[in-house]
């Protein structure tokens, strides 16, 4: 960050050339970054009529309809758990990620204002929109136990990893919500493809069906998609039914670390642009 004094003029300017990638910028900026979220988390609530209820809703209600069509008529198989509580360990870290990354695309649009104003790592926003949704799948998790008991599955003890695997969630979200957000900038309907995308995706992503639905000679085409990995390990560590993907999990976190670090190259280079366009 460059700082510019002459007397009662202060001019404060993003860095350029490499200096632009430094990420303890972001560090310091963790105030900001606690604040936006929790202002995030108290917007989405605030004069809400069914309040944090909707974190329960949105997963469930979509549970009931996968198991009707997928579970009793296509009558897909799941793993030997039934097939409501299978949907429902699916939809729980798909429902964040889609969340997450629907509201970060359009973080720096709603947040333009703050924007144009005042120079700080414009980063911070698209992490805090999606930081604001961590809530979101703990509620959801804890709904997903409660079923699981229901049917009366018990939940296996590497359910004790399941923080880990949060944060996983919230590196896969922000590997694809950093390069979004910023194109949304540049590009104002990225979000409604955005919609699109995240519509297809939930199909490309074993959360109807298990991964070993597909042969076994095309698993690691989708072992490409971040949110395999991150969706079979997640019913791995509530259940244990299954042997541990340790092979989807590691190409996850491969692609998704890949993808977040050249998302943050470009949008470190790109964002001196923001307040110019935006």
């Amino acid at each position: 960050m460059t700082v510019v004094r002459d007397k009662a003029l202060q001019i404060i300017e993003p860095p350029g050339g490499w200096g632009s990638l430094r990420m303890s910028d972001l560090w310091r900026g963790r105030e900001l970054l606690a604040f936006l979220t929790w202002r995030d988390i108290k917007v989405r609530y605030t004069q809400a009529f069914l309040g944090v209820l909707w974190a329960v809703l949105q997963p469930v209600l979509m549970m009931v309809v996968f198991t009707l069509f997928f579970g009793r008529v296509a009558r897909l198989p799941s793993d030997g758990l039934p097939y409501a509580v299978f949907a429902l360990s699916g939809l729980v870290p798909w429902t964040f990620f889609a969340n997450a990354v629907g509201s970060s695309t359009e973080s720096l649009l709603a947040d333009k204002n703050l924007v144009s104003k005042v120079y700080f790592p414009r980063l911070i926003i698209p992490l805090a929109s999606l930081l604001s949704w961590l809530p979101d799948l703990l509620i959801g998790t804890l709904i997903l136990l409660a079923l699981s008991v229901l049917y009366g599955v018990a939940p296996a003890v590497t359910v004790l990893v399941v923080p880990l695997l949060a944060v996983l969630a919230a590196v896969v979200a922000a590997s694809v919500s950093v390069w979004l957000s910023a194109l949304n900038v540049a590009y104002r309907d990225v979000r409604f493809a955005v919609r699109f995308l995240l519509q297809l995706w939930l199909f490309a992503t074993p959360v109807i069906y298990p991964a070993s639905f597909v042969p076994a000679a095309w698993r690691w085409v989708l072992g490409l998609n971040p949110m395999t990995g991150l969706t079979e390990t997640f019913r791995w560590a509530v259940f244990g039914r299954t042997a541990a993907p340790l092979g989807l999990l590691v190409l996850s976190v491969a692609v998704s670390t890949v993808v977040l670090a050249a998302g943050v190259v470009y949008f470190r280079r790109v964002e001196a642009n923001f307040a110019d366009v935006i």
